[in-house]
């Protein structure tokens, strides 16, 4: 057997009526916690390129993933293989400069085609778009939300007036670095632990102001009917 059998068969034998009291109480809602701090640990080896300890990682992140796909197992709803065999299809059927005849020279192109390739796998499925933003997780980071909306904002061309200042980004841009991004990052939070502020939750805010302004000025330059 492959190592990946061995450690599904690992998962299946903990989760047997004689297996083990902790794993056997497991849902997918009481793991998600567990899902994030490996994945957090996992992070941490990454930024610090540290490869044994990120091996050690990678593999608690897979028995999260072994372990979902267990317990949808055991209720009949997917399988580790249909997970597995559906992903395989999605990277071949949007990779087709790869896997078909086409030929793609820049990773700009790429992305271009990555989501025209998922556009129209929505309108076959019948999921049609109702909102100018897609879908983000609500538990995202607030900084990780900021920089995933001003993608959208930045890819449609979105806008609206005081919504953002360009210049300035374009501007501030020019003149950062990661140490003195991290820098003024590290002041903004410590002034604002220091000023008695939510710095997560000051910029959570601020970043949906943008999504509504946005929305707000797209459905009035495309007004439906």
């Amino acid at each position: 057997m492959s190592a990946i059998d061995d450690l599904r068969q690992t998962v299946a034998r903990l989760r047997a009526p004689d297996g083990c009291p902790w794993d056997r109480e497991q849902t997918h809602r009481t793991l998600a916690r567990c899902l994030v701090d490996e994945c957090s640990e996992l992070l941490e080896t990454i930024d610090q390129l540290d490869l044994p300890h990120m091996r050690e990682e990678l593999g608690d992140v897979l028995v999260q993933v072994v372990f979902h796909a267990q317990l949808a197992e055991e209720r009949g709803d997917f399988d580790f293989d249909d997970v597995a065999r559906e992903i395989n299809e999605k990277l071949v059927r949007r990779h087709p400069h790869v896997f078909g005849p086409g030929h793609l020279d820049s990773s700009a192109e790429v992305l271009v085609q990555w989501d025209a390739i998922k556009r129209t796998e929505r309108q076959t499925a019948g999921k049609s778009e109702t909102s100018v933003f897609k879908h983000l997780p609500p538990q995202l980071p607030a900084l990780m939300y900021a920089e995933a909306v001003w993608k959208q904002v930045e890819k449609k061309q979105l806008g609206a007036p005081g919504m953002v200042d360009r210049e300035k980004i374009r501007e501030l841009g020019t003149v950062l670095t990661e140490e003195t991004l991290g820098r003024q990052l590290f002041e903004l939070a410590a002034a604002a632990q220091a000023a008695g502020l939510d710095s997560e939750s000051a910029l959570r805010q601020e970043t949906s102001r943008v999504v509504r302004d946005a929305k707000a000025a797209w459905d009035a330059a495309n007004p439906q009917g």
